[in-house]
């Protein structure tokens, strides 16, 4: 009966793991490369006009979050990471909402609610938030 309820997460993490791994990463390049969009467009105006940064600069430190978010999900810190996808996807809803995107925002508070669904399989499955601590917590008991 545990292999059937291991066989039933894996139905629905392999893909969750597969898209909220891989659509960061490619969104996260395409910010070098505005292949896709030019993404500096969905930033809310004050934003796109602060002294502080660049657009474009500011484009790509989102790159490089999302990059990392994505590997994160890809590798051992699944959970961990399924959670700051989410996290990071409200906050880009966030900023569409500032910007007037409000279509796009639904979208992506759509695609957080994915990726919470993810960190809870994850968590069904028991996978740690941090593979080393489970170790040294493993290894203590």
């Amino acid at each position: 009966m545990q292999t059937d309820r291991a066989d039933n997460l894996s139905s629905i993490y392999v893909p969750l793991r597969l898209i909220y791994g891989l659509v960061p990463i490619v969104a996260g390049l395409d910010k070098f490369a505005n292949l896709l969009t030019n993404w500096e467009r969905y930033l809310p105006p004050a934003l796109a006009r602060t002294p502080l940064i660049s657009a474009t600069s500011f484009m790509r430190v989102v790159g490089v979050i999302e990059i990392v978010a994505g590997l994160a999900v890809l590798t051992a810190f699944t959970r961990l990471g399924a959670y700051v996808v989410m996290a990071w996807l409200a906050l880009i809803a966030a900023t569409l909402i500032a910007a007037g995107h409000f279509d796009i925002a639904v979208r992506d508070l759509v695609m957080a609610a994915g990726a919470y669904t993810l960190a809870r399989v994850a968590g069904l499955r028991n996978e740690p938030w941090i593979p080393a601590a489970h170790k040294t917590q493993t290894r203590a008991a």
